[in-house]
């Protein structure tokens, strides 16, 4: 198989993924339980004519397909409506558009609201991503490199614990200890900071940005560098590395021409894997620090119990993981030519 039918197959798969994760993104909000117009605002105030209203508003009043009008509990509708007038057509026609519908918090498009906050989280993201990855990778290939000594053993009790740490109790303990000593104890900038000049405000938010990256930085830094390090010991094992330290070459040509490229493969997909889960997982972060990303609309969602902010957080989330994994296969194929032989 080349290089270029193994990328086309992967392609072909990313694609049906997501065509899926649209259509059960759709259907598992419609079979969850109540009305989605007295679920979302919870004013028991209102009259039948105003939740009517409201149905109409979000375009609730619609059938959801032909032949069912509500999943829970069922309510067989009309079967010769027209599809392109149903609650399904209608979410697959304005996610075409690049629309997720309107939020029942905000009164605001989903897509206006989820673009703001992916920002923020990407930042987050990336900044703790990079200092992860650099750290737990330095860190495995030296207790590799020194394995069976003092440090290789203190580098993996080390990572252990990291690993082990749960993200929202690292969270609050660092934010009592950055209280103490003078950092943002909240929030993504100080209030009325945009007066400022450019870079005021951009040292301001690197200020306020740096107890949840260290946090996700702990957490991640862990993982990574317990399975470089496995990864590499495997690899140095093996007889071609052998026959390289036979050959005379030193322990830093044997690591950089023989080892590491083969050594990365594991972290490769479990780094792609963190990419997609992680625009979720940093739920507990965001909530601990008041960051205002993606995990704590997400969160605030499911506390205002807003169908279409969860259904939009829920495709983003989806959709991040599926070409998390897509970026995987291509670096895979650029590391090791055996998988496109056999993908």
């Amino acid at each position: 198989m080349n290089r270029w039918h193994y990328l086309r197959n992967k392609a072909g798969w990313s694609f049906f993924t997501i065509i899926f994760v649209i259509v059960l993104n759709f259907f598992l909000f419609r079979i969850l339980p109540g009305d989605p117009a007295k679920q979302g605002i919870r004013d028991p105030r209102l009259t039948p004519e105003t939740v009517e209203a409201i149905r109409a508003r979000f375009g609730l009043d619609k059938p959801i397909i032909n032949c069912v009008k509500e999943f829970n509990p069922l309510v067989l509708g009309d079967c010769g409506v027209n599809p392109l007038d149903t609650q399904f057509f209608i979410y697959v026609e304005n996610l075409l558009r690049g629309e997720m519908g309107v939020s029942f918090y905000y009164n605001r498009p989903v897509t206006d609201i989820l673009w703001e906050r992916l920002w923020n989280t990407v930042l987050l993201i990336g900044a703790g991503q990079i200092l992860a990855i650099l750290v737990g990778v330095a860190f495995g290939i030296f207790a590799a490199w020194k394995a069976r000594t003092a440090i290789d053993y203190s580098a993996l009790i080390t990572g252990l614990v990291a690993w082990s740490l749960p993200t929202f109790w690292l969270g609050i303990i660092l934010l009592f200890w950055g209280s103490n000593h003078g950092f943002p104890i909240g929030g993504k900038s100080t209030p009325g900071m945009s007066s400022y000049p450019l870079m005021t405000q951009i040292g301001d938010i690197s200020w306020h940005l740096l107890l949840p990256t260290l946090t996700y930085t702990i957490v991640y830094m862990g993982e990574y560098m317990l399975i470089m390090r496995s990864s590499l010991l495997d690899v140095l094992a093996e007889d071609y590395i052998l026959t390289a330290k036979a050959k005379g070459l030193s322990t830093f040509q044997v690591l950089r021409d023989h080892a590491l490229k083969n050594g990365m493969l594991p972290l490769v997909t479990i780094i792609a894997l963190n990419l997609g889960y992680t625009v979720g997982g940093v739920i507990q972060i965001e909530s601990v620090f008041s960051w205002p990303g993606l995990g704590g609309a997400l969160y605030e969602a499911v506390v205002r119990t807003d169908y279409p902010m969860l259904q939009g957080c829920f495709l983003l989330i989806a959709v991040s993981v599926v070409i998390a994994n897509f970026l995987a296969d291509l670096t895979y194929s650029y590391l090791d030519p055996r998988v496109q032989a056999t993908g």
